[in-house]
């Protein structure tokens, strides 16, 4: 047996032996991408404080990692399917391995977010590979069960980031976060060379290079204004980034019509089954980062629990992500993933309602059933719309494929932080002035107290210090009457310092209970809307069973998946068989 697997996916009558040990790599490779945004939740605080990072520098901490990797990921993916799905996965690992080194050794936050942008651009290359990769290697047969254990390592990761962090944070510094994804992209570097075979498109046309720029400029400019827009202010900026996303989005789509081999053929998003499950993966993942990035902000600072404490506590998400998922593999091919999406759909919904009962006075236990729901729903509906998705793309675009599951994913992603983090940020700052006004904070101190729930406890602690300083004093005043003021004005402070923690607390408490309301009213709107876009069994097969004939009249080259196998247990038609076999340039994959 050979230490480096050297034969093509594509020249193999067989499925490869190893393809399970190759979906420990590409899970691995997803693993690291995901944790690198829900780690650095917990290691935002020390990183703050350490390089004295002002809000706006942290918002493009976050952020400066997203844009890059939504932005490239299509005409990477493109890149990687004519060239090496295999060697995109490597390069992808070796610049996001060497922008965590980066990240670990800056200084400032203009070095950190460059760090940062470096691992987006590696994710770009990582994300779309590891999908064209599964689905080139597994045959039609195991390839839901594949995309199965791949959703369930996203949303194990999901959980798995702030576990690590709050583990390495007890003992290390901000820095021990970026530096753990270097072994770990170590591992699945040498992984990708022993386990997984290498693979490419069939075909090798030019790329088109103009419909890949077009799609980095709208996407970049989109989110770039869905980041700057609510965080920062409708400024010129703001604005300009719409102009150009808006402009960008319609010159990309008037290119790729006109172009005989686009990069993304956008005529197949009038098919309901595809529209329906980017619009699906994009809405549920605007539910779950948006509300990851409360629930997190309340566990450490209402609850009281340090990053480890709370990484353990998000882990009923991620157990209920795999119960949800092994039940996906189960009920889907029996009831047809419209059912199965629309009730993890009906699930995600159900859970922000449950988080809208938070108050001053909800503890952990309170969050556990909406985290176990909203894991279930994760597992149920986003393993179907991922097969979906990749279902129609033929082989020679596998990447391309990927890329537009995962933008999706990234866009709701980017959405839900930023539509519901703003919702969240206003709620806030107007539950904490109604609620403040007893306390008598000078406007200033108050102003500052509404910009974030850190900075209303950082208030409380510092008039909670002052007030200790000042029962010092009176302690050690020799004049009585000098004593007993000090001593009157020490109790009054701390009084107000419990207030203000008080009010700052119960505030941030009903802000998510509203925040997660309007995104329970979203996902519902958006659930009845999946509900009407995703045909029933009969409409997908026959729906599937025309795009096969026309793909195979149309494009010699080109072996189109069925997607109607989603709906029948993963078994390839005849009418896909005999279609496969009269094509003579046809590679066999073993499906």
């Amino acid at each position: 047996m050979r230490l480096v697997v050297n034969q093509p996916v594509e020249r193999s009558d067989q499925p490869y032996a190893r393809r399970w040990w190759a979906l420990l790599v590409l899970c691995l490779s997803l693993l690291i991408i995901v944790m690198a945004n829900t780690a650095l939740t917990v290691a935002a605080p020390d990183m703050t404080q350490d390089l004295g990072l002002s809000s706006a520098d942290l918002q493009w901490v976050i952020d400066g990692y997203t844009v890059p990797y939504a932005a490239l990921m299509l005409l990477l993916g493109a890149i990687g399917d004519k060239y090496s799905r295999r060697g995109a996965l490597v390069l992808g690992l070796l610049v996001f391995g060497g922008g965590a080194v980066f990240g670990s050794l800056a200084g400032s936050a203009t070095t950190v977010i460059a760090a940062r942008a470096v691992m987006g651009v590696g994710a770009a290359l990582i994300m779309p590979a590891t999908l064209s990769l599964l689905a080139a290697t597994f045959p039609r047969a195991e390839r839901a069960k594949a995309i199965v254990l791949w959703t369930a390592t996203a949303g194990l990761a999901i959980a798995a980031g702030p576990l690590v962090a709050g583990a390495l944070l007890e003992r290390h510094g901000w820095a021990s976060t970026f530096l753990i994804n270097v072994p770990v992209a170590a591992v699945a570097l040498i992984g990708a060379f022993v386990l997984v075979p290498p693979s490419k498109a069939g075909h090798h046309d030019r790329i088109d290079y103009v419909g890949g720029l077009l799609s980095v400029v709208w996407i970049a400019a989109l989110i770039y204004m869905i980041i700057e827009g609510p965080h920062f202010g409708w400024g010129a900026k703001a604005i300009g980034a719409a102009v150009v996303a808006g402009l960008g989005l319609l010159a990309f789509v008037l290119w790729e019509l006109r172009h005989p081999r686009p990069v993304l053929d956008v005529r197949r998003f009038a098919d309901r089954r595809f529209a329906g499950s980017n619009l699906a993966v994009a809405l549920f993942f605007l539910a779950v980062f948006g509300a990851f990035y409360y629930l997190t902000q309340h566990l450490q600072f209402v609850l009281g629990y340090d990053a480890f404490e709370t990484g353990v506590r998000m882990l009923p998400l991620a157990g209920a992500v795999f119960v949800g998922s092994a039940l996906t593999g189960y009920l889907t091919p029996r009831v047809g993933m419209k059912w199965t999406v629309t009730a993890g759909m009906v699930g995600g919904t159900a859970a922000l309602a449950l988080l809208a009962r938070v108050d001053a006075g909800s503890t952990y236990a309170d969050l556990v059933a909406p985290l176990v729901v909203l894991g279930l729903a994760i597992g149920l509906a986003l393993s179907p719309c991922t097969d979906a998705i990749m279902g129609a793309f033929p082989e020679s675009e596998l990447g391309v494929g990927g890329a537009v599951n995962d933008t999706s994913l990234e866009l709701g992603g980017s959405l839900g932080i930023a539509i519901l983090g703003s919702l969240l940020a206003t709620s806030y700052s107007d539950h904490l002035a109604d609620a403040a006004g007893g306390t008598k904070l000078p406007a200033a101190t108050l102003a500052t107290a509404q910009d974030s729930v850190g900075a209303g406890y950082a208030v409380a602690q510092g008039m909670g210090e002052k007030a200790r300083a000042l029962a010092g004093q009176a302690a050690r005043a020799t004049d009585p009457a000098q004593a007993a003021q000090l001593k009157e004005q020490a109790t009054q402070l701390a009084q107000g310092a419990h207030r203000v923690a008080d009010a700052v607390g119960s505030s941030f408490s009903d802000a998510v209970a509203h925040t997660s309301l309007i995104g329970a009213v979203v996902l519902g709107l958006g659930t009845i809307l999946v509900g009407v876009l995703l045909p029933g069994r009969g409409r997908a097969t026959e729906g599937a069973d025309e795009r096969s004939t026309t793909d195979g009249a149309t494009d010699s080259a080109d072996v189109t998946a069925d997607p109607a196998t989603a709906e029948d247990g993963g078994q390839a038609t005849a009418s896909d068989a005999s279609s496969q076999a009269a094509r003579p340039d046809a590679k066999v994959t073993g499906r």
